[in-house]
């Protein structure tokens, strides 16, 4: 179908970005000179490309090239081998450090840390027919096997920006944050939604985003200086895949990090290693310190994209009006992905909060709020229709339809057992060992952020959205 964003792309395969279970988008350069018509695009078996003019003649098309800095980050289109591929991302990659590793000196070896986070855990869970805490195991059992040295689990990493979120908001709400960072808050713990706000409506959006790092960065900074400090080997020894989030800034986070090998880059490498996951031995979780040692996965609760929305009302309910919520009511608006929660005493209207999912409503929300009309305290913002259960690194299954295989994750997601932030076992202990406190300096250098708007060159790939 053709773009609406942009008359030089065709896009097929496209319905609001990403679908349950599609592929990821394929842009393709098409000619539309004055007087050229419309053109037609043709697609052969082989995955090809040739675009048809009115007189029936046919060119054979290129595929473009996308760099990091065209990405949005939604990393569907790093499991498929007829789309366009982002070589710095892929278990390509972890492959080459693994097999670095096996010849190695001892001191010259990496120390390979991989996260898992619980949408992957999930999705990889239906694929094989397991509950989620033998997934968990398994994994771990799996990447041990073939040289990981660590398997953590990002929900732990989750409750420290959930945390940061809830504090954030207080601040901004009682107007103590700083004066540039404005209501309502926008969260910022979708890799896509940060790189579209970065490049496309940096003035606009950038002021309302949270500072708080996604559970990704998080775990980077975790691992790359709480968790390296108790290692005999250094930093500069550590890996972890790159992070395509921070490929938008012009300055990038050493400690960020991502989820990467996602559950379509799991399967393949253990299609290609031979293993099956439901046949492995389960191994014992990993854990980040010996206080948050656990036998099992655990998650939050408020929804497949983490329960930001969910937290931060909870949370500001109690600090901010000595309410306390003990059920969150979701109203649903124009269509499933638009939801709001409302907080009210005697008719008056306390915390309107809202979650907006896929871009259709996330340009709704960028239009309310150039206008000045955007009612909302705080809105939960992800750019894959559904969340983060219907990411694009999520598995396909060609015989399954797509609102079927969605709804066996989210069911299998709701199985984990949840826990509030404040109360997991070791984040605690972490604030005080290792951030020297919640709110003091180091807490906010390590577990914020900034963001920058992009200037994009021009290029046949730029869209205008």
């Amino acid at each position: 179908m053709a773009s609406p964003f942009s008359g030089a792309l065709q896009l097929t395969d496209l319905d609001d970005f990403i679908a349950p279970s599609q592929d990821c988008i394929k842009p393709m350069k098409v000619d539309r000179r004055p007087g050229s018509g419309v053109a037609k695009i043709h697609i052969e078996d082989d995955g090809s490309y040739f675009q048809v003019s009115q007189d029936g003649g046919m060119k054979k098309l290129e595929k473009a090239k996308i760099s990091l800095d065209d990405c949005l980050a939604c990393s569907g289109c790093v499991t498929s081998a007829e789309t366009v591929l982002i070589t710095q991302q892929s278990h390509e990659e972890l492959r080459k450090v693994l097999g670095a590793n096996k010849t190695a000196a001892p001191d010259q070896q990496k120390l390979v840390v991989i996260s898992v986070s619980p949408q992957s855990r999930a999705s990889l869970a239906v694929r094989f027919q397991l509950n989620p805490t033998d997934t968990a195991r398994k994994l771990t059992a799996f990447f041990k096997k073939i040289g990981a040295h660590y398997v953590f689990d990002t929900a732990f990493s989750r409750n420290f920006s959930l945390l940061e979120s809830q504090r954030e908001f207080v601040r901004r709400f009682r107007g103590q944050a700083n004066p540039e960072q404005a209501l309502p808050v926008l969260t910022s713990a979708c890799p896509g939604w940060i790189c579209y706000a970065e490049k496309t409506h940096g003035s606009t959006l950038l002021p309302h985003i949270s500072t708080a790092r996604s559970p990704q960065q998080v775990m980077g900074s975790l691992v790359k200086d709480f968790f390296a400090q108790q290692q005999p080997r250094t930093t500069a020894s550590l890996w972890k895949p790159p992070d395509p989030t921070s490929s938008a800034r012009s300055t990038r986070h050493a400690t960020a990090s991502v989820l990467w090998p996602p559950a379509g880059e799991v399967s393949k490498l253990l299609e290609e290693e031979g293993v099956s996951l439901a046949e492995l031995e389960p191994a014992p979780l990993d854990s980040l310190c010996s206080s948050a040692s656990a036998q099992e996965p655990t998650s939050h609760r408020g929804g497949g994209s983490g329960g930001y929305l969910e937290h931060v009302f909870r949370h500001a309910a109690q600090e901010l009006f000595g309410i306390h919520v003990t059920e969150v009511t979701y109203r649903p608006l124009r269509n499933k992905d638009l939801q709001e929660v409302i907080l009210e005493r005697e008719g008056q209207v306390l915390l309107h909060f809202a979650a907006a999912y896929g871009f259709r409503n996330i340009q709704n929300l960028v239009q309310k709020l150039k206008r000045g009309r955007c009612p909302y305290h705080y809105v939960e913002v992800m750019a894959c229709p559904a969340g983060c259960l219907n990411g694009g690194g999520q598995l396909k299954a060609p015989d399954t339809p797509g609102k079927e295989l969605l709804q066996q994750v989210e069911r299998l997601y709701g199985l984990v057992r949840t826990e509030a932030p404040e109360d997991a076992a070791g984040v605690q202990e972490l604030y005080e060992c290792w951030l020297q406190g919640a709110g003091s300096e180091r807490a906010g250098r390590l577990l914020h952020t900034s963001y920058h708007a992009v200037e994009k060159a021009g290029s046949g790939l730029s869209i205008r959205w």
